[in-house]
């Protein structure tokens, strides 16, 4: 059984060498499969999603922890056993306005590296998109919309995009139905020049 976990508040990161721990792909694999468990994982379990070995995922694991990013889970009963879960349910990179280059930099690293990841699903999607069955093929979808808005009506969108995503967040559905799927939702919104 897996001790109750309170709610916790989204980490915002503006450390530059926090932000370039995170920019490896293997550990945003692992912060992702982490995130969307409530009980966490073993180091077993996101090699399988990092697609290392589970050495080298723990060694990953103990560097997100010393930033602390993860943290160690209560026991599932096996006492050798060791349950790593995300400390935070959600985080914020933000470098800042006023960030210097070596921050700027960071920030920029780690955003590149989150792009990549979903455009390797977007592909992988395209990869086998015919094989899908028809109620997941039509539902797919890709938009790209431009819009006209001032910068409050561009936070009142996010809010509300954001709150349509949340209960559907692994961790927030107790009880998800038998037929439910992962599936990548990529936001994002961004001025143009």
């Amino acid at each position: 059984m897996t001790e109750a976990r309170p709610e916790l508040r989204r980490m915002r990161i503006s450390d530059p060498q926090v932000m370039r721990a995170l920019a490896h792909p293997a550990r945003i694999a692992i912060m992702e499969y982490l995130n969307s468990r409530e009980g966490g994982g073993t180091a077993t379990e996101c090699a399988e999603v990092a697609g290392l070995s589970p050495s080298a995922t723990s060694y990953h694991l103990r560097a997100l922890a010393k930033f602390g990013l993860v943290e160690q889970a209560p026991s599932r009963g096996d006492a050798r056993e060791r349950v790593w879960r995300a400390s935070s349910p959600s985080v914020l990179v933000d470098a800042g306005r006023e960030a210097d280059p070596e921050a700027r930099a960071a920030e920029q690293a780690l955003v590149e590296a989150h792009a990549v990841r979903a455009m390797e699903r977007t592909r992988d999607w395209m990869r086998r998109a015919g094989d899908e069955p028809p109620e997941w093929y039509d539902v797919a979808l890709f938009n790209d919309t431009l819009l006209l808005l001032t910068a409050e009506e561009l936070a009142e969108l996010n809010d509300a995009v954001l709150a349509l995503l949340r209960p559907y967040l692994p961790r927030r559905r107790t009880d998800p139905p038998p037929d439910a799927r992962s599936v990548a939702v990529q936001y994002r919104a961004v001025p143009l020049a």
